[in-house]
């Protein structure tokens, strides 16, 4: 890969002991509702978000793009200029946000925490704009039939292969979710990507559950428990920050993911344990059996409602 041996700079440490909570977004708190588009505007200093896992995700990052590369990596040709644009985006972003976690020159980045700085040179720009954060990177063209998936870095994926959907438009992309193509959510998300303007950045979350600590998740789930007793404390909750935004230069969008993956058990310690605990209850119980069903969850709903139920109390 694009590294050299080298020693993180002194008296920068690692996020890692800066101790953030888990849980960090809640969207099944009610501020957000599953299968809608809920995009909101944010401010730039919110685009990217490292937090006391960068090491960790950057090293599996590492270990994909080696074991895995065309998996989790995929550009057409003609896209070099968008993939510029994209790295100059997260540098200018890192300079001015996260300057006590990045040292940034013009042939490297040197990051807390990591013993070798990323270069600068060698390799696809949206690479290496990838290996530098925790976001998986994806860029949307217009093409003849809207929208399509023209480059990605994907190392996370929430049950999706990068290598089944480069490529494919919007509406293909979200063939299997529940009310996108043919609803009023496919619609509006075609809408806004068209009417999205440069500058203006905009933000949504999801949530799944999963019964693994995996961040590499490109198969469809459905999550195996056995037994179906005391099922949260054995469940993930994976929360996507999702961020778009139109690059000036070429008029492709940038689609960011970056993946919270908590355990659920850790929600009993959480101070808002009773009010997040219920408010995750009632979206569970608010969701169709289709939507139980491309989450993968309709076998174990009422049980888990249940063990949720036991922590507002």
């Amino acid at each position: 890969m694009n590294s050299k041996s080298s020693t993180a700079p002194e008296g920068r440490p690692g996020l890692e002991a800066r101790g953030e909570p888990p849980f960090a977004h809640t969207p099944y708190d009610g501020t957000s509702q599953p299968f809608s588009v809920g995009l909101k505007p944010i401010g730039e200093e919110l685009f990217l978000e490292p937090d006391r896992y960068l090491r960790r995700y950057l090293q599996e990052k590492e270990k994909l793009f080696e074991a895995a590369f065309e998996k989790v990596f995929q550009a057409e040709d003609g896209t070099g200029a968008a993939q510029e644009d994209v790295l100059a985006l997260v540098l200018d972003n890192l300079r001015r946000y996260h300057g006590g976690t990045y040292t940034i020159s013009p042939e490297q980045v040197d990051i807390a925490g990591l013993d070798h700085p990323i270069l600068l040179d060698g390799q696809p720009a949206l690479l290496t704009a990838s290996r530098l954060v925790q976001e998986d990177l994806v860029l949307m063209r217009l093409g003849v039939d809207g929208y399509r998936l023209a480059a990605a870095s994907l190392c996370f994926p929430s049950s999706w292969s990068l290598m089944e959907k480069f490529g494919k438009s919007m509406s293909a992309i979200h063939e299997s979710v529940p009310g996108f193509n043919g609803g009023r959510m496919g619609t509006t998300v075609a809408r806004i990507f068209v009417n999205l303007k440069p500058g203006h950045l905009v933000c949504r979350f999801n949530w799944s559950l999963y019964d693994d600590p995996d961040l590499y998740h490109p198969q469809s789930r459905r999550i195996h428990l056995g037994s179906p007793t005391n099922i949260a404390p054995r469940l993930f909750l994976r929360v996507e920050r999702q961020t778009l935004r139109r690059l000036e230069e070429t008029g492709d969008i940038l689609f960011t993911i970056k993946v919270h993956h908590d355990p659920l058990a850790l929600l009993e310690q959480h101070p808002e344990r009773g009010r997040l605990a219920a408010g995750l209850r009632d979206q569970l119980m608010a969701l169709d059996g289709e939507q139980l069903d491309y989450k993968g969850i309709t076998h174990l709903r009422d049980d888990l409602a249940r063990s949720l139920e036991a922590m507002t109390e």
